[in-house]
């Protein structure tokens, strides 16, 4: 009646035992390694200083492009070294993009107030925008914190020259700048601004041979600034010196091919030779650089008439002078008469085109417009003559003209004469 007792199975147990234990070992082992479902998988955080050193490295090769990549790639990276916004603030001036200099330059500042390159690029970028109060200001808190920063004195130069240039300065901005530049040139001749600045302070005073000597210095030091070839481009072309011109100015182009400048200089380069149907094919590349811009156009028109093509001629300056759109719905702003002499060039021709084709009551206007506007000018008073009395020659004596079949009619467009006046 006792039931019997069965016998244990060491091996069943042994399986057991060894079954627990992997268990475990899964446990504390290899789950803990494994990754979650549906979480990425973290990628290696790439160090923030290792793009400073890269856009280092692309600005040794010349590569400014990159290089601003790279030091924008760093401030992301690490949005706290104030290093990287002063660096990455400094190449946008050198490229023209001055809003964005501005903005880094008071990022930079946000960071650390004690900085005087901080201050020097934010009064650097606003001088470029024709902010010049501000950028004064700017500039003398950067001299306060460091008196004898090359640099600072030297952006301070080129912010008063800038000044003299646009004429807002006073009586003695200009002597100001001269002595600005000659400090910075002092404190640091291997200063690429310093160079720069003493450069554009000799050619706004006419010295161009000087000015010519401290840009190649410059380019000396760094190549690859599309402003420091222009200026020294715009030198060459004060002392006739035409194939450096136009090399300085392909130069400036091909590192800044957003800049309608360097082809308009070009055109005038060749107008000036008497290139003119080259004239005309480089000023129509500015337009296409920036088509909404009324001086392109203006030159553009200026270039026609040159060539003696003045229908085209209106076409273009009419734009310049009156606004309007493009062809290609493009608005352009009109230029108001005043007496700077690109203006005055614009308007002149303008108005002399429109007496040519005997556009009359078009071409009165525009003469009466620069008698009253322009009344001390003596070229302004002189082209503006020029087209009354064209106009008053077509009234007294229209041409007379055959055509095929003897109908007898007026010429619409007159003989061009061999003299340019505006």
């Amino acid at each position: 009646m006792n039931k019997r007792r069965r016998r244990s199975n060491p091996w069943l147990i042994a399986f057991l035992l060894i079954a627990i234990g992997f268990i475990i070992y899964l446990n504390v082992y290899v789950i803990p390694t494994i990754p979650p479902p549906f979480v990425p998988t973290p990628t290696v955080t790439r160090n923030p200083q290792s793009f400073a050193q890269e856009a280092d490295a692309y600005l040794a090769e010349g590569r400014t492009n990159l290089a601003m990549e790279s030091y924008a790639a760093a401030i992301k990276a690490n949005p706290q070294e104030v290093s990287n916004y002063l660096s990455l603030a400094k190449l946008q001036i050198y490229g023209g993009e001055y809003e964005a200099a501005r903005v880094n330059a008071e990022n930079a500042l946000l960071l650390d107030k004690t900085r005087p390159q901080a201050f020097t690029l934010l009064a650097w970028a606003k001088g470029y925008m024709g902010e010049f109060l501000e950028a004064e200001a700017d500039i003398k808190t950067a001299l306060a914190l460091d008196p004898n920063n090359a640099f600072a004195h030297a952006i301070y130069a080129d912010i008063l020259a800038m000044r003299v240039v646009n004429n807002v300065g006073e009586l003695d901005t200009l002597d100001l700048a001269i002595e600005e530049s000659q400090r910075a040139l002092s404190l640091d001749p291997n200063l690429l601004e310093a160079r720069w600045a003493r450069g554009y302070v000799l050619e706004i005073t006419g010295n161009y041979e000087e000015a010519i000597q401290q840009l190649e210095s410059a380019v000396e030091i760094n190549d690859t600034i599309a402003d420091v070839h222009l200026a020294l481009g715009r030198n060459y072309l004060a002392i006739e010196e035409y194939d450096q011109a136009v090399f300085e100015f392909t130069k400036a182009y091909s590192l800044n091919p957003t800049d309608p400048e360097p082809n308009w200089y070009i055109s005038r380069v060749y107008a000036q030779i008497g290139e003119f149907a080259k004239a005309v094919q480089y000023a129509e590349q500015a337009v296409n650089d920036d088509p909404s811009n009324p001086f392109m156009h203006g030159n553009l028109g200026s270039m026609y008439y040159r060539d003696l093509q003045y229908n085209r001629a209106i076409d273009s300056l009419e734009l310049a002078v009156r606004g309007g759109v493009t062809g290609e719905g493009v608005v352009v702003e009109g230029i108001p008469l005043d007496y700077s002499m690109s203006v005055m060039e614009y308007y002149s021709r303008y108005g002399l085109a429109l007496a040519r084709v005997n556009r009359c009551s078009d071409a009165v206007q525009v003469a009466q417009a620069m008698l009253q506007t322009l009344p001390d000018d003596e070229t302004a008073v002189y082209n503006a003559e020029v087209m009354i009395r064209i106009c008053q020659e077509f009234q007294e004596n229209p041409p007379i003209v055959e055509d095929e079949e003897g109908d007898v009619g007026i010429t619409p467009t007159p003989t061009p004469t061999p003299n340019e006046e505006g």
